[in-house]
């Protein structure tokens, strides 16, 4: 007769025995079958990391879309104001905030699904390998009873800044400069004045502006966010 203990179940299994452990390695036995609760739960963080994927992109294309129309606009004319320009580029910096936001809602998906990529479907299919997180049940585990952001909002905007943000703003810059400067009919930085503020303090404050993002995008710090795609290249495949 099976002993029906708290630890092994009516069926002997135990969850917490040594050899259950490393659950990849029955990837497709009766317990990690294509078909178990754990694919679909797998499925499932899959589909949500690409939701919030997709509301990155959206972020992105909405600020990609109002900047070329204000520089669209703003060049169209030489008498048109310069200042939308910069009007501008305040839209582009609150779609990075909105980004950055959304950035860090993705990385909590993100992180789940990478955990089980790395330690389960990697291990199950080339069991031979060693497992990148000897505790990764206990992380999942822990995460799911109490799900915390993986990274601060200035890293989120460091990252985003990088990837998107930064090349944009650098594109706003250069044509309010041109706007200034080749089509201004004054000398500059006068000619960057806007109604009663001097040119000399606008363009101290968006060079001020401009600075903070390489600041925050390149100042040292210990990266939370997983590392394979921001800090290597993307390797070549090699038939054997």
């Amino acid at each position: 007769m099976t002993d029906e203990g708290s630890d092994g179940g009516s069926d002997g299994f135990d969850p917490r025995a040594e050899e259950h452990r490393t659950i990849g390695e029955g990837l497709f036995e009766r317990d990690m079958g294509p078909s178990s609760s754990f694919a679909h739960l797998y499925r499932g963080e899959l589909h949500r990391m690409t939701r919030w994927r997709e509301r990155l992109d959206r972020t992105t294309n909405w600020a990609v879309t109002v900047m070329a129309a204000i520089l669209t606009w703003a060049f169209s004319d030489p008498g048109n104001p310069h200042f939308l320009i910069l009007l501008g580029g305040i839209a582009v910096a609150i779609f990075l905030g909105i980004e950055a936001h959304r950035f860090r809602g993705y990385i909590v998906w993100r992180t789940r699904v990478r955990l089980l990529q790395e330690n389960v479907w990697a291990h199950g299919l080339d069991p031979s390998s060693e497992l990148l997180h000897a505790d990764w049940r206990e992380q999942l585990a822990g995460d799911y009873r109490e799900p915390t952001l993986k990274i601060s909002y200035e890293e989120a905007l460091a990252h985003r800044l990088r990837r998107i943000y930064l090349p944009l703003l650098v594109i706003v810059l250069a044509a309010w400069f041109i706007r200034t400067t080749v089509v201004a009919t004054t000398a500059w930085p006068e000619s960057a004045a806007v109604g009663v503020i001097p040119g000399t303090v606008v363009v101290a404050v968006v060079l001020a502006g401009f600075v903070l993002a390489l600041v925050i995008s390149f100042r040292p710090r210990d990266w939370r966010g997983h590392p394979e795609l921001r800090t290597q290249e993307i390797g070549e495949w090699h038939e054997e």
